[in-house]
């Protein structure tokens, strides 16, 4: 635990003042916030987020239910090991398993960015546990023959991706603040907190993993997208910033298609629409889960 305790020295308290909670499982320590009493709100992020991105949730919405937020291995507060190849799959794993160790029931799973991919994939997996769904800014698909995707797979395959996010911690640098249409909402002490989870070249490995998986998970995110149909038919809330330059609003086309009923709100933010527009994403929840 010493990593992990080193870990929290640069976290700002007063951004995110939750309990730090720890979990073992088998791939390793998985550290997560759970405030509040009630129907439980479960939140899955992405790269290269971390529980963080949802502290203004946790705080409003656990007035009234109880919020959990994981931070995957090798992300935020939780254990970086070394040997843990990674991959959205696996993750999933780690999901299913933290699930079934806190045995959670009645959950709205709330998922963004490869935080769908995961966060999908354990609720398929655990189906009877899910009670709603909110997705934002995500894909469940398969991505080998997307351009866009053949692209960024092309770069972070290469030695210059690989010196870019282990040697310059590109990821959550550039490539966050990129994500924001509104380049005023990501404050310096705000962008400081996404920052400094990755102060070490091992560190930063979980970040080139997952970006490398954008592509190389392709047929595990089309297994899961052929098996959706387990949770087609719960109640879904798709929030979705139209002015994402990642996942664009072809994306959400997909979704809308696929879930006819799906109740959608379209806001005019960048990809990391938590941080751009979260008054009004956190009230579209209150109301869609109470």
């Amino acid at each position: 635990m010493n990593q992990i305790a080193q870990s929290q020295m640069w976290l700002d308290t007063t951004l995110y003042p939750f309990k730090n909670n720890y979990i073992s499982l088998s791939s390793g320590q998985m550290h997560y916030a759970d405030e509040g009493e009630g129907e439980i709100i479960l939140f899955v992020h992405g790269t290269p987020t971390w529980s963080f991105l949802y502290r203004d949730f946790i705080k409003d919405l656990s007035k009234d239910h109880r919020c959990i937020a994981i931070d995957h291995l090798g992300f935020g507060l939780s254990e970086k090991p070394i040997n843990f190849d990674g991959k959205p799959e696996s993750h999933a794993k780690n999901l299913t398993e933290f699930i079934k160790k806190l045995d959670l029931v009645d959950i709205t799973i709330i998922v963004h960015d490869f935080g769908g991919p995961i966060g999908l994939g354990a609720a398929i997996e655990n189906h009877l546990r899910i009670k709603r769904v909110v997705l934002l800014n995500s894909w469940l698909w398969a991505t080998k023959e997307i351009p866009a995707a053949q692209k960024v797979n092309k770069i972070i395959s290469s030695e210059i991706g690989e010196f870019l996010y282990l040697r310059l911690n590109f990821s959550p640098k550039i490539l966050l603040k990129k994500g924001f249409y509104d380049k005023n909402k990501l404050k310096k002490n705000t962008h400081r907190q996404y920052i400094q989870p990755f102060p070490t070249k091992s560190s930063r490995l979980g970040l080139l993993n997952i970006g490398k998986s954008l592509v190389g998970s392709s047929d595990w995110y089309q297994e899961q997208w052929e098996k959706l149909d387990v949770i087609k038919k719960k109640p879904w809330l798709i929030l979705w910033g139209m002015k994402d330059d990642y996942l664009t609003p072809d994306y959400l086309q997909k979704w809308k298609d696929h879930l006819p009923n799906a109740q959608i709100n379209k806001l005019e933010c960048g990809h990391f629409i938590q941080e751009e527009k979260s008054i009004e994403t956190i009230n579209a929840i209150d109301e869609f889960v109470s």
